[in-house]
C-alpha cells in the first residue's frame, strides 16, 4: 500500500493530503520538532506536538495557522489516523504515526533512544515502514549516559573555576542548549545568551519548566561573569561577544565531538559528545523494534547504515532528504531572517 510518496517538496501522504516536515511550502504541514531543517516557514497550516506549538510560534511567526496534538493522541485526517509518539530528540519532539486500513507508517524525524533529564523518553512504535535518520550512523559512535556526561561537565568547570576561567559551552539554542541547562543545574549561576533566553521564555509559556537562568546582556559586567557558567549557540564561535568574556574556557557539545580531530579543528578547549540524536546501537534497536517491513534512510550515514540493515535480513533503502546539521544551519539563518531576529 503506498500511504506515503518521496516528492521534491518532501514526504507526501496522498490519502491524507498532507506532508511530513516539507521543505518547500505547502498547504498542511505535520511537523516532528522545532529545528529549523524541519520546521519551516511558508506552510498554509501546521500540526505538531503540543510542546512544539509555542517553539514554532517563536522561530516561525506568531500569526501561523497552527493546531496540536498531545502524545498517542490521535485524529483523522482525511481518514488517515495521524498521531504523535516521543521521540526523545528535543523538548517537543515526537515520530508520525500514520494508518490506513491497518497498514502503518511511522516517520522517526530526529531522535535520541538514550533518555535525558528533559525531553520525553523515546517510545518504539511498531509499522509496516519506518524513516529513520542515521546522523550518528558509524559503529564508532557510541554515547555516554547522561550521568557520565553531566559528571565531565561537572569536572571541567570545577576544573576552570580552579584555573580562574570562565566556562563557555557552545550548543543549538533548541535542544542542546535545554539539555545543557539541565546537566548543569545546580553548579553555579548559568548566563544564557538572547536567542536561547528568548525560546527558553517561549517553552517556558507551554507550562514547561526549565533550570533557573539568566540572561547575558551584550553590555555585561566582565566581574559579574567571571568563572561562571555561559551557555551560546556555536554560530558565536569568534565573535566579538564570545571575545569579551573574561578568560573564557570554550567547548562545543556535539556528538562530532566523539572524534577528538572535530575539536582541534574548531580550536576550542574541549569538546563533549552530547548528542540529541541517536548512536550506532541506538538507531539499530530503534528499527529493531519497529518489526517494519520496509525502511528508508535519510540523512547522515545513510550508504552505510541502509547497506548494514539489508546484511542482517531488515530490507532498506536510502532516502535523500533536505535534513541534517548544514541544511538546519542554513534553514535557522532564513527563518530568523524571516521574522527579524
Amino acid at each position: 500500500m503506498q500511504l506515503i510518496k518521496f516528492t521534491k517538496k518532501g514526504i507526501y501522504c496522498p490519502r491524507g493530503k498532507f506532508y511530513l516536515d516539507p521543505w518547500f511550502p505547502v498547504d498542511y504541514a505535520i511537523i516532528s520538532h522545532g529545528h529549523a531543517d524541519h520546521a519551516r516557514w511558508g506552510m498554509k497550516s501546521y500540526l505538531c506536538h503540543n510542546e512544539s506549538k509555542a517553539i514554532l510560534q517563536h522561530r516561525i511567526g506568531a500569526d501561523i495557522k497552527i493546531e496540536s496534538l498531545g502524545y498517542d493522541d490521535p485524529i483523522l485526517i482525511n481518514d488517515v489516523k495521524v498521531s504523535f509518539h516521543p521521540a526523545g530528540h528535543v523538548i517537543g519532539s515526537a515520530q508520525i504515526r500514520l494508518e490506513y486500513k491497518g497498514y502503518v507508517v511511522v516517520f522517526s524525524g530526529d531522535y535520541k533512544t538514550q533518555p535525558d533529564f528533559i525531553s520525553t523518553p523515546f517510545e518504539p512504535i511498531k509499522c509496516n515502514t519506518f524513516i529513520t535518520e542515521s546522523t550518528f550512523g558509524l559503529p564508532i559512535y557510541n554515547w555516554k549516559s547522561e550521568k557520565e556526561l553531566q559528571a565531565e561537565l561537572h569536572q571541567w568547570v570545577e576544573t576552570n573555576k580552579t584555573n580562574n576561567r570562565t566556562s563557555v559551552f557552545l550548543g543549538y539554542s533548541l535542544g542542546k542548549a535545554q539539555r545543557l541547562m539541565s546537566l548543569l543545574d545546580g553548579m553555579d549561576d548559568v548566563y544564557v545568551h538572547s536567542a536561547i533566553h528568548n525560546l527558553n521564555e517561549a517553552i517556558s509559556n507551554s507550562g514547561i519548566q526549565l533550570p533557573r537562568t539568566t540572561l547575558l546582556v551584550n553590555d555585561f559586567d566582565k566581574k559579574e561573569i567571571q568563572n561562571r557558567i555561559i551557555i551560546m549557540p556555536p554560530g558565536l564561535l569568534g565573535s566579538k561577544l564570545l571575545k569579551r568574556v573574561p578568560n573564557a574556557a570554550t567547548a562545543i557539545c556535539s556528538g562530532w565531538m566523539q572524534i577528538r580531530g572535530n575539536r582541534r579543528w574548531q580550536s576550542v578547549d574541549a569538546g563533549f559528545a552530547v548528542s540529541d540524536h541517536a548512536d550506532w546501537n541506538g538507531l539499530l534497536s530503534a528499527v529493531k523494534a519497529t518489526e517494519a517491513e520496509q525502511v528508508y534512510v535519510t540523512h547522515g550515514s545513510q550508504a552505510i547504515f541502509s547497506k548494514y540493515l539489508n546484511e542482517i535480513g531488515i530490507k532498506a533503502n536510502e532516502l535523500k532528504t533536505d535534513y541534517g546539521d548544514e541544511a538546519m544551519v542554513k534553514a535557522e539563518k532564513e527563518s530568523e531572517n524571516k521574522i527579524g531576529v
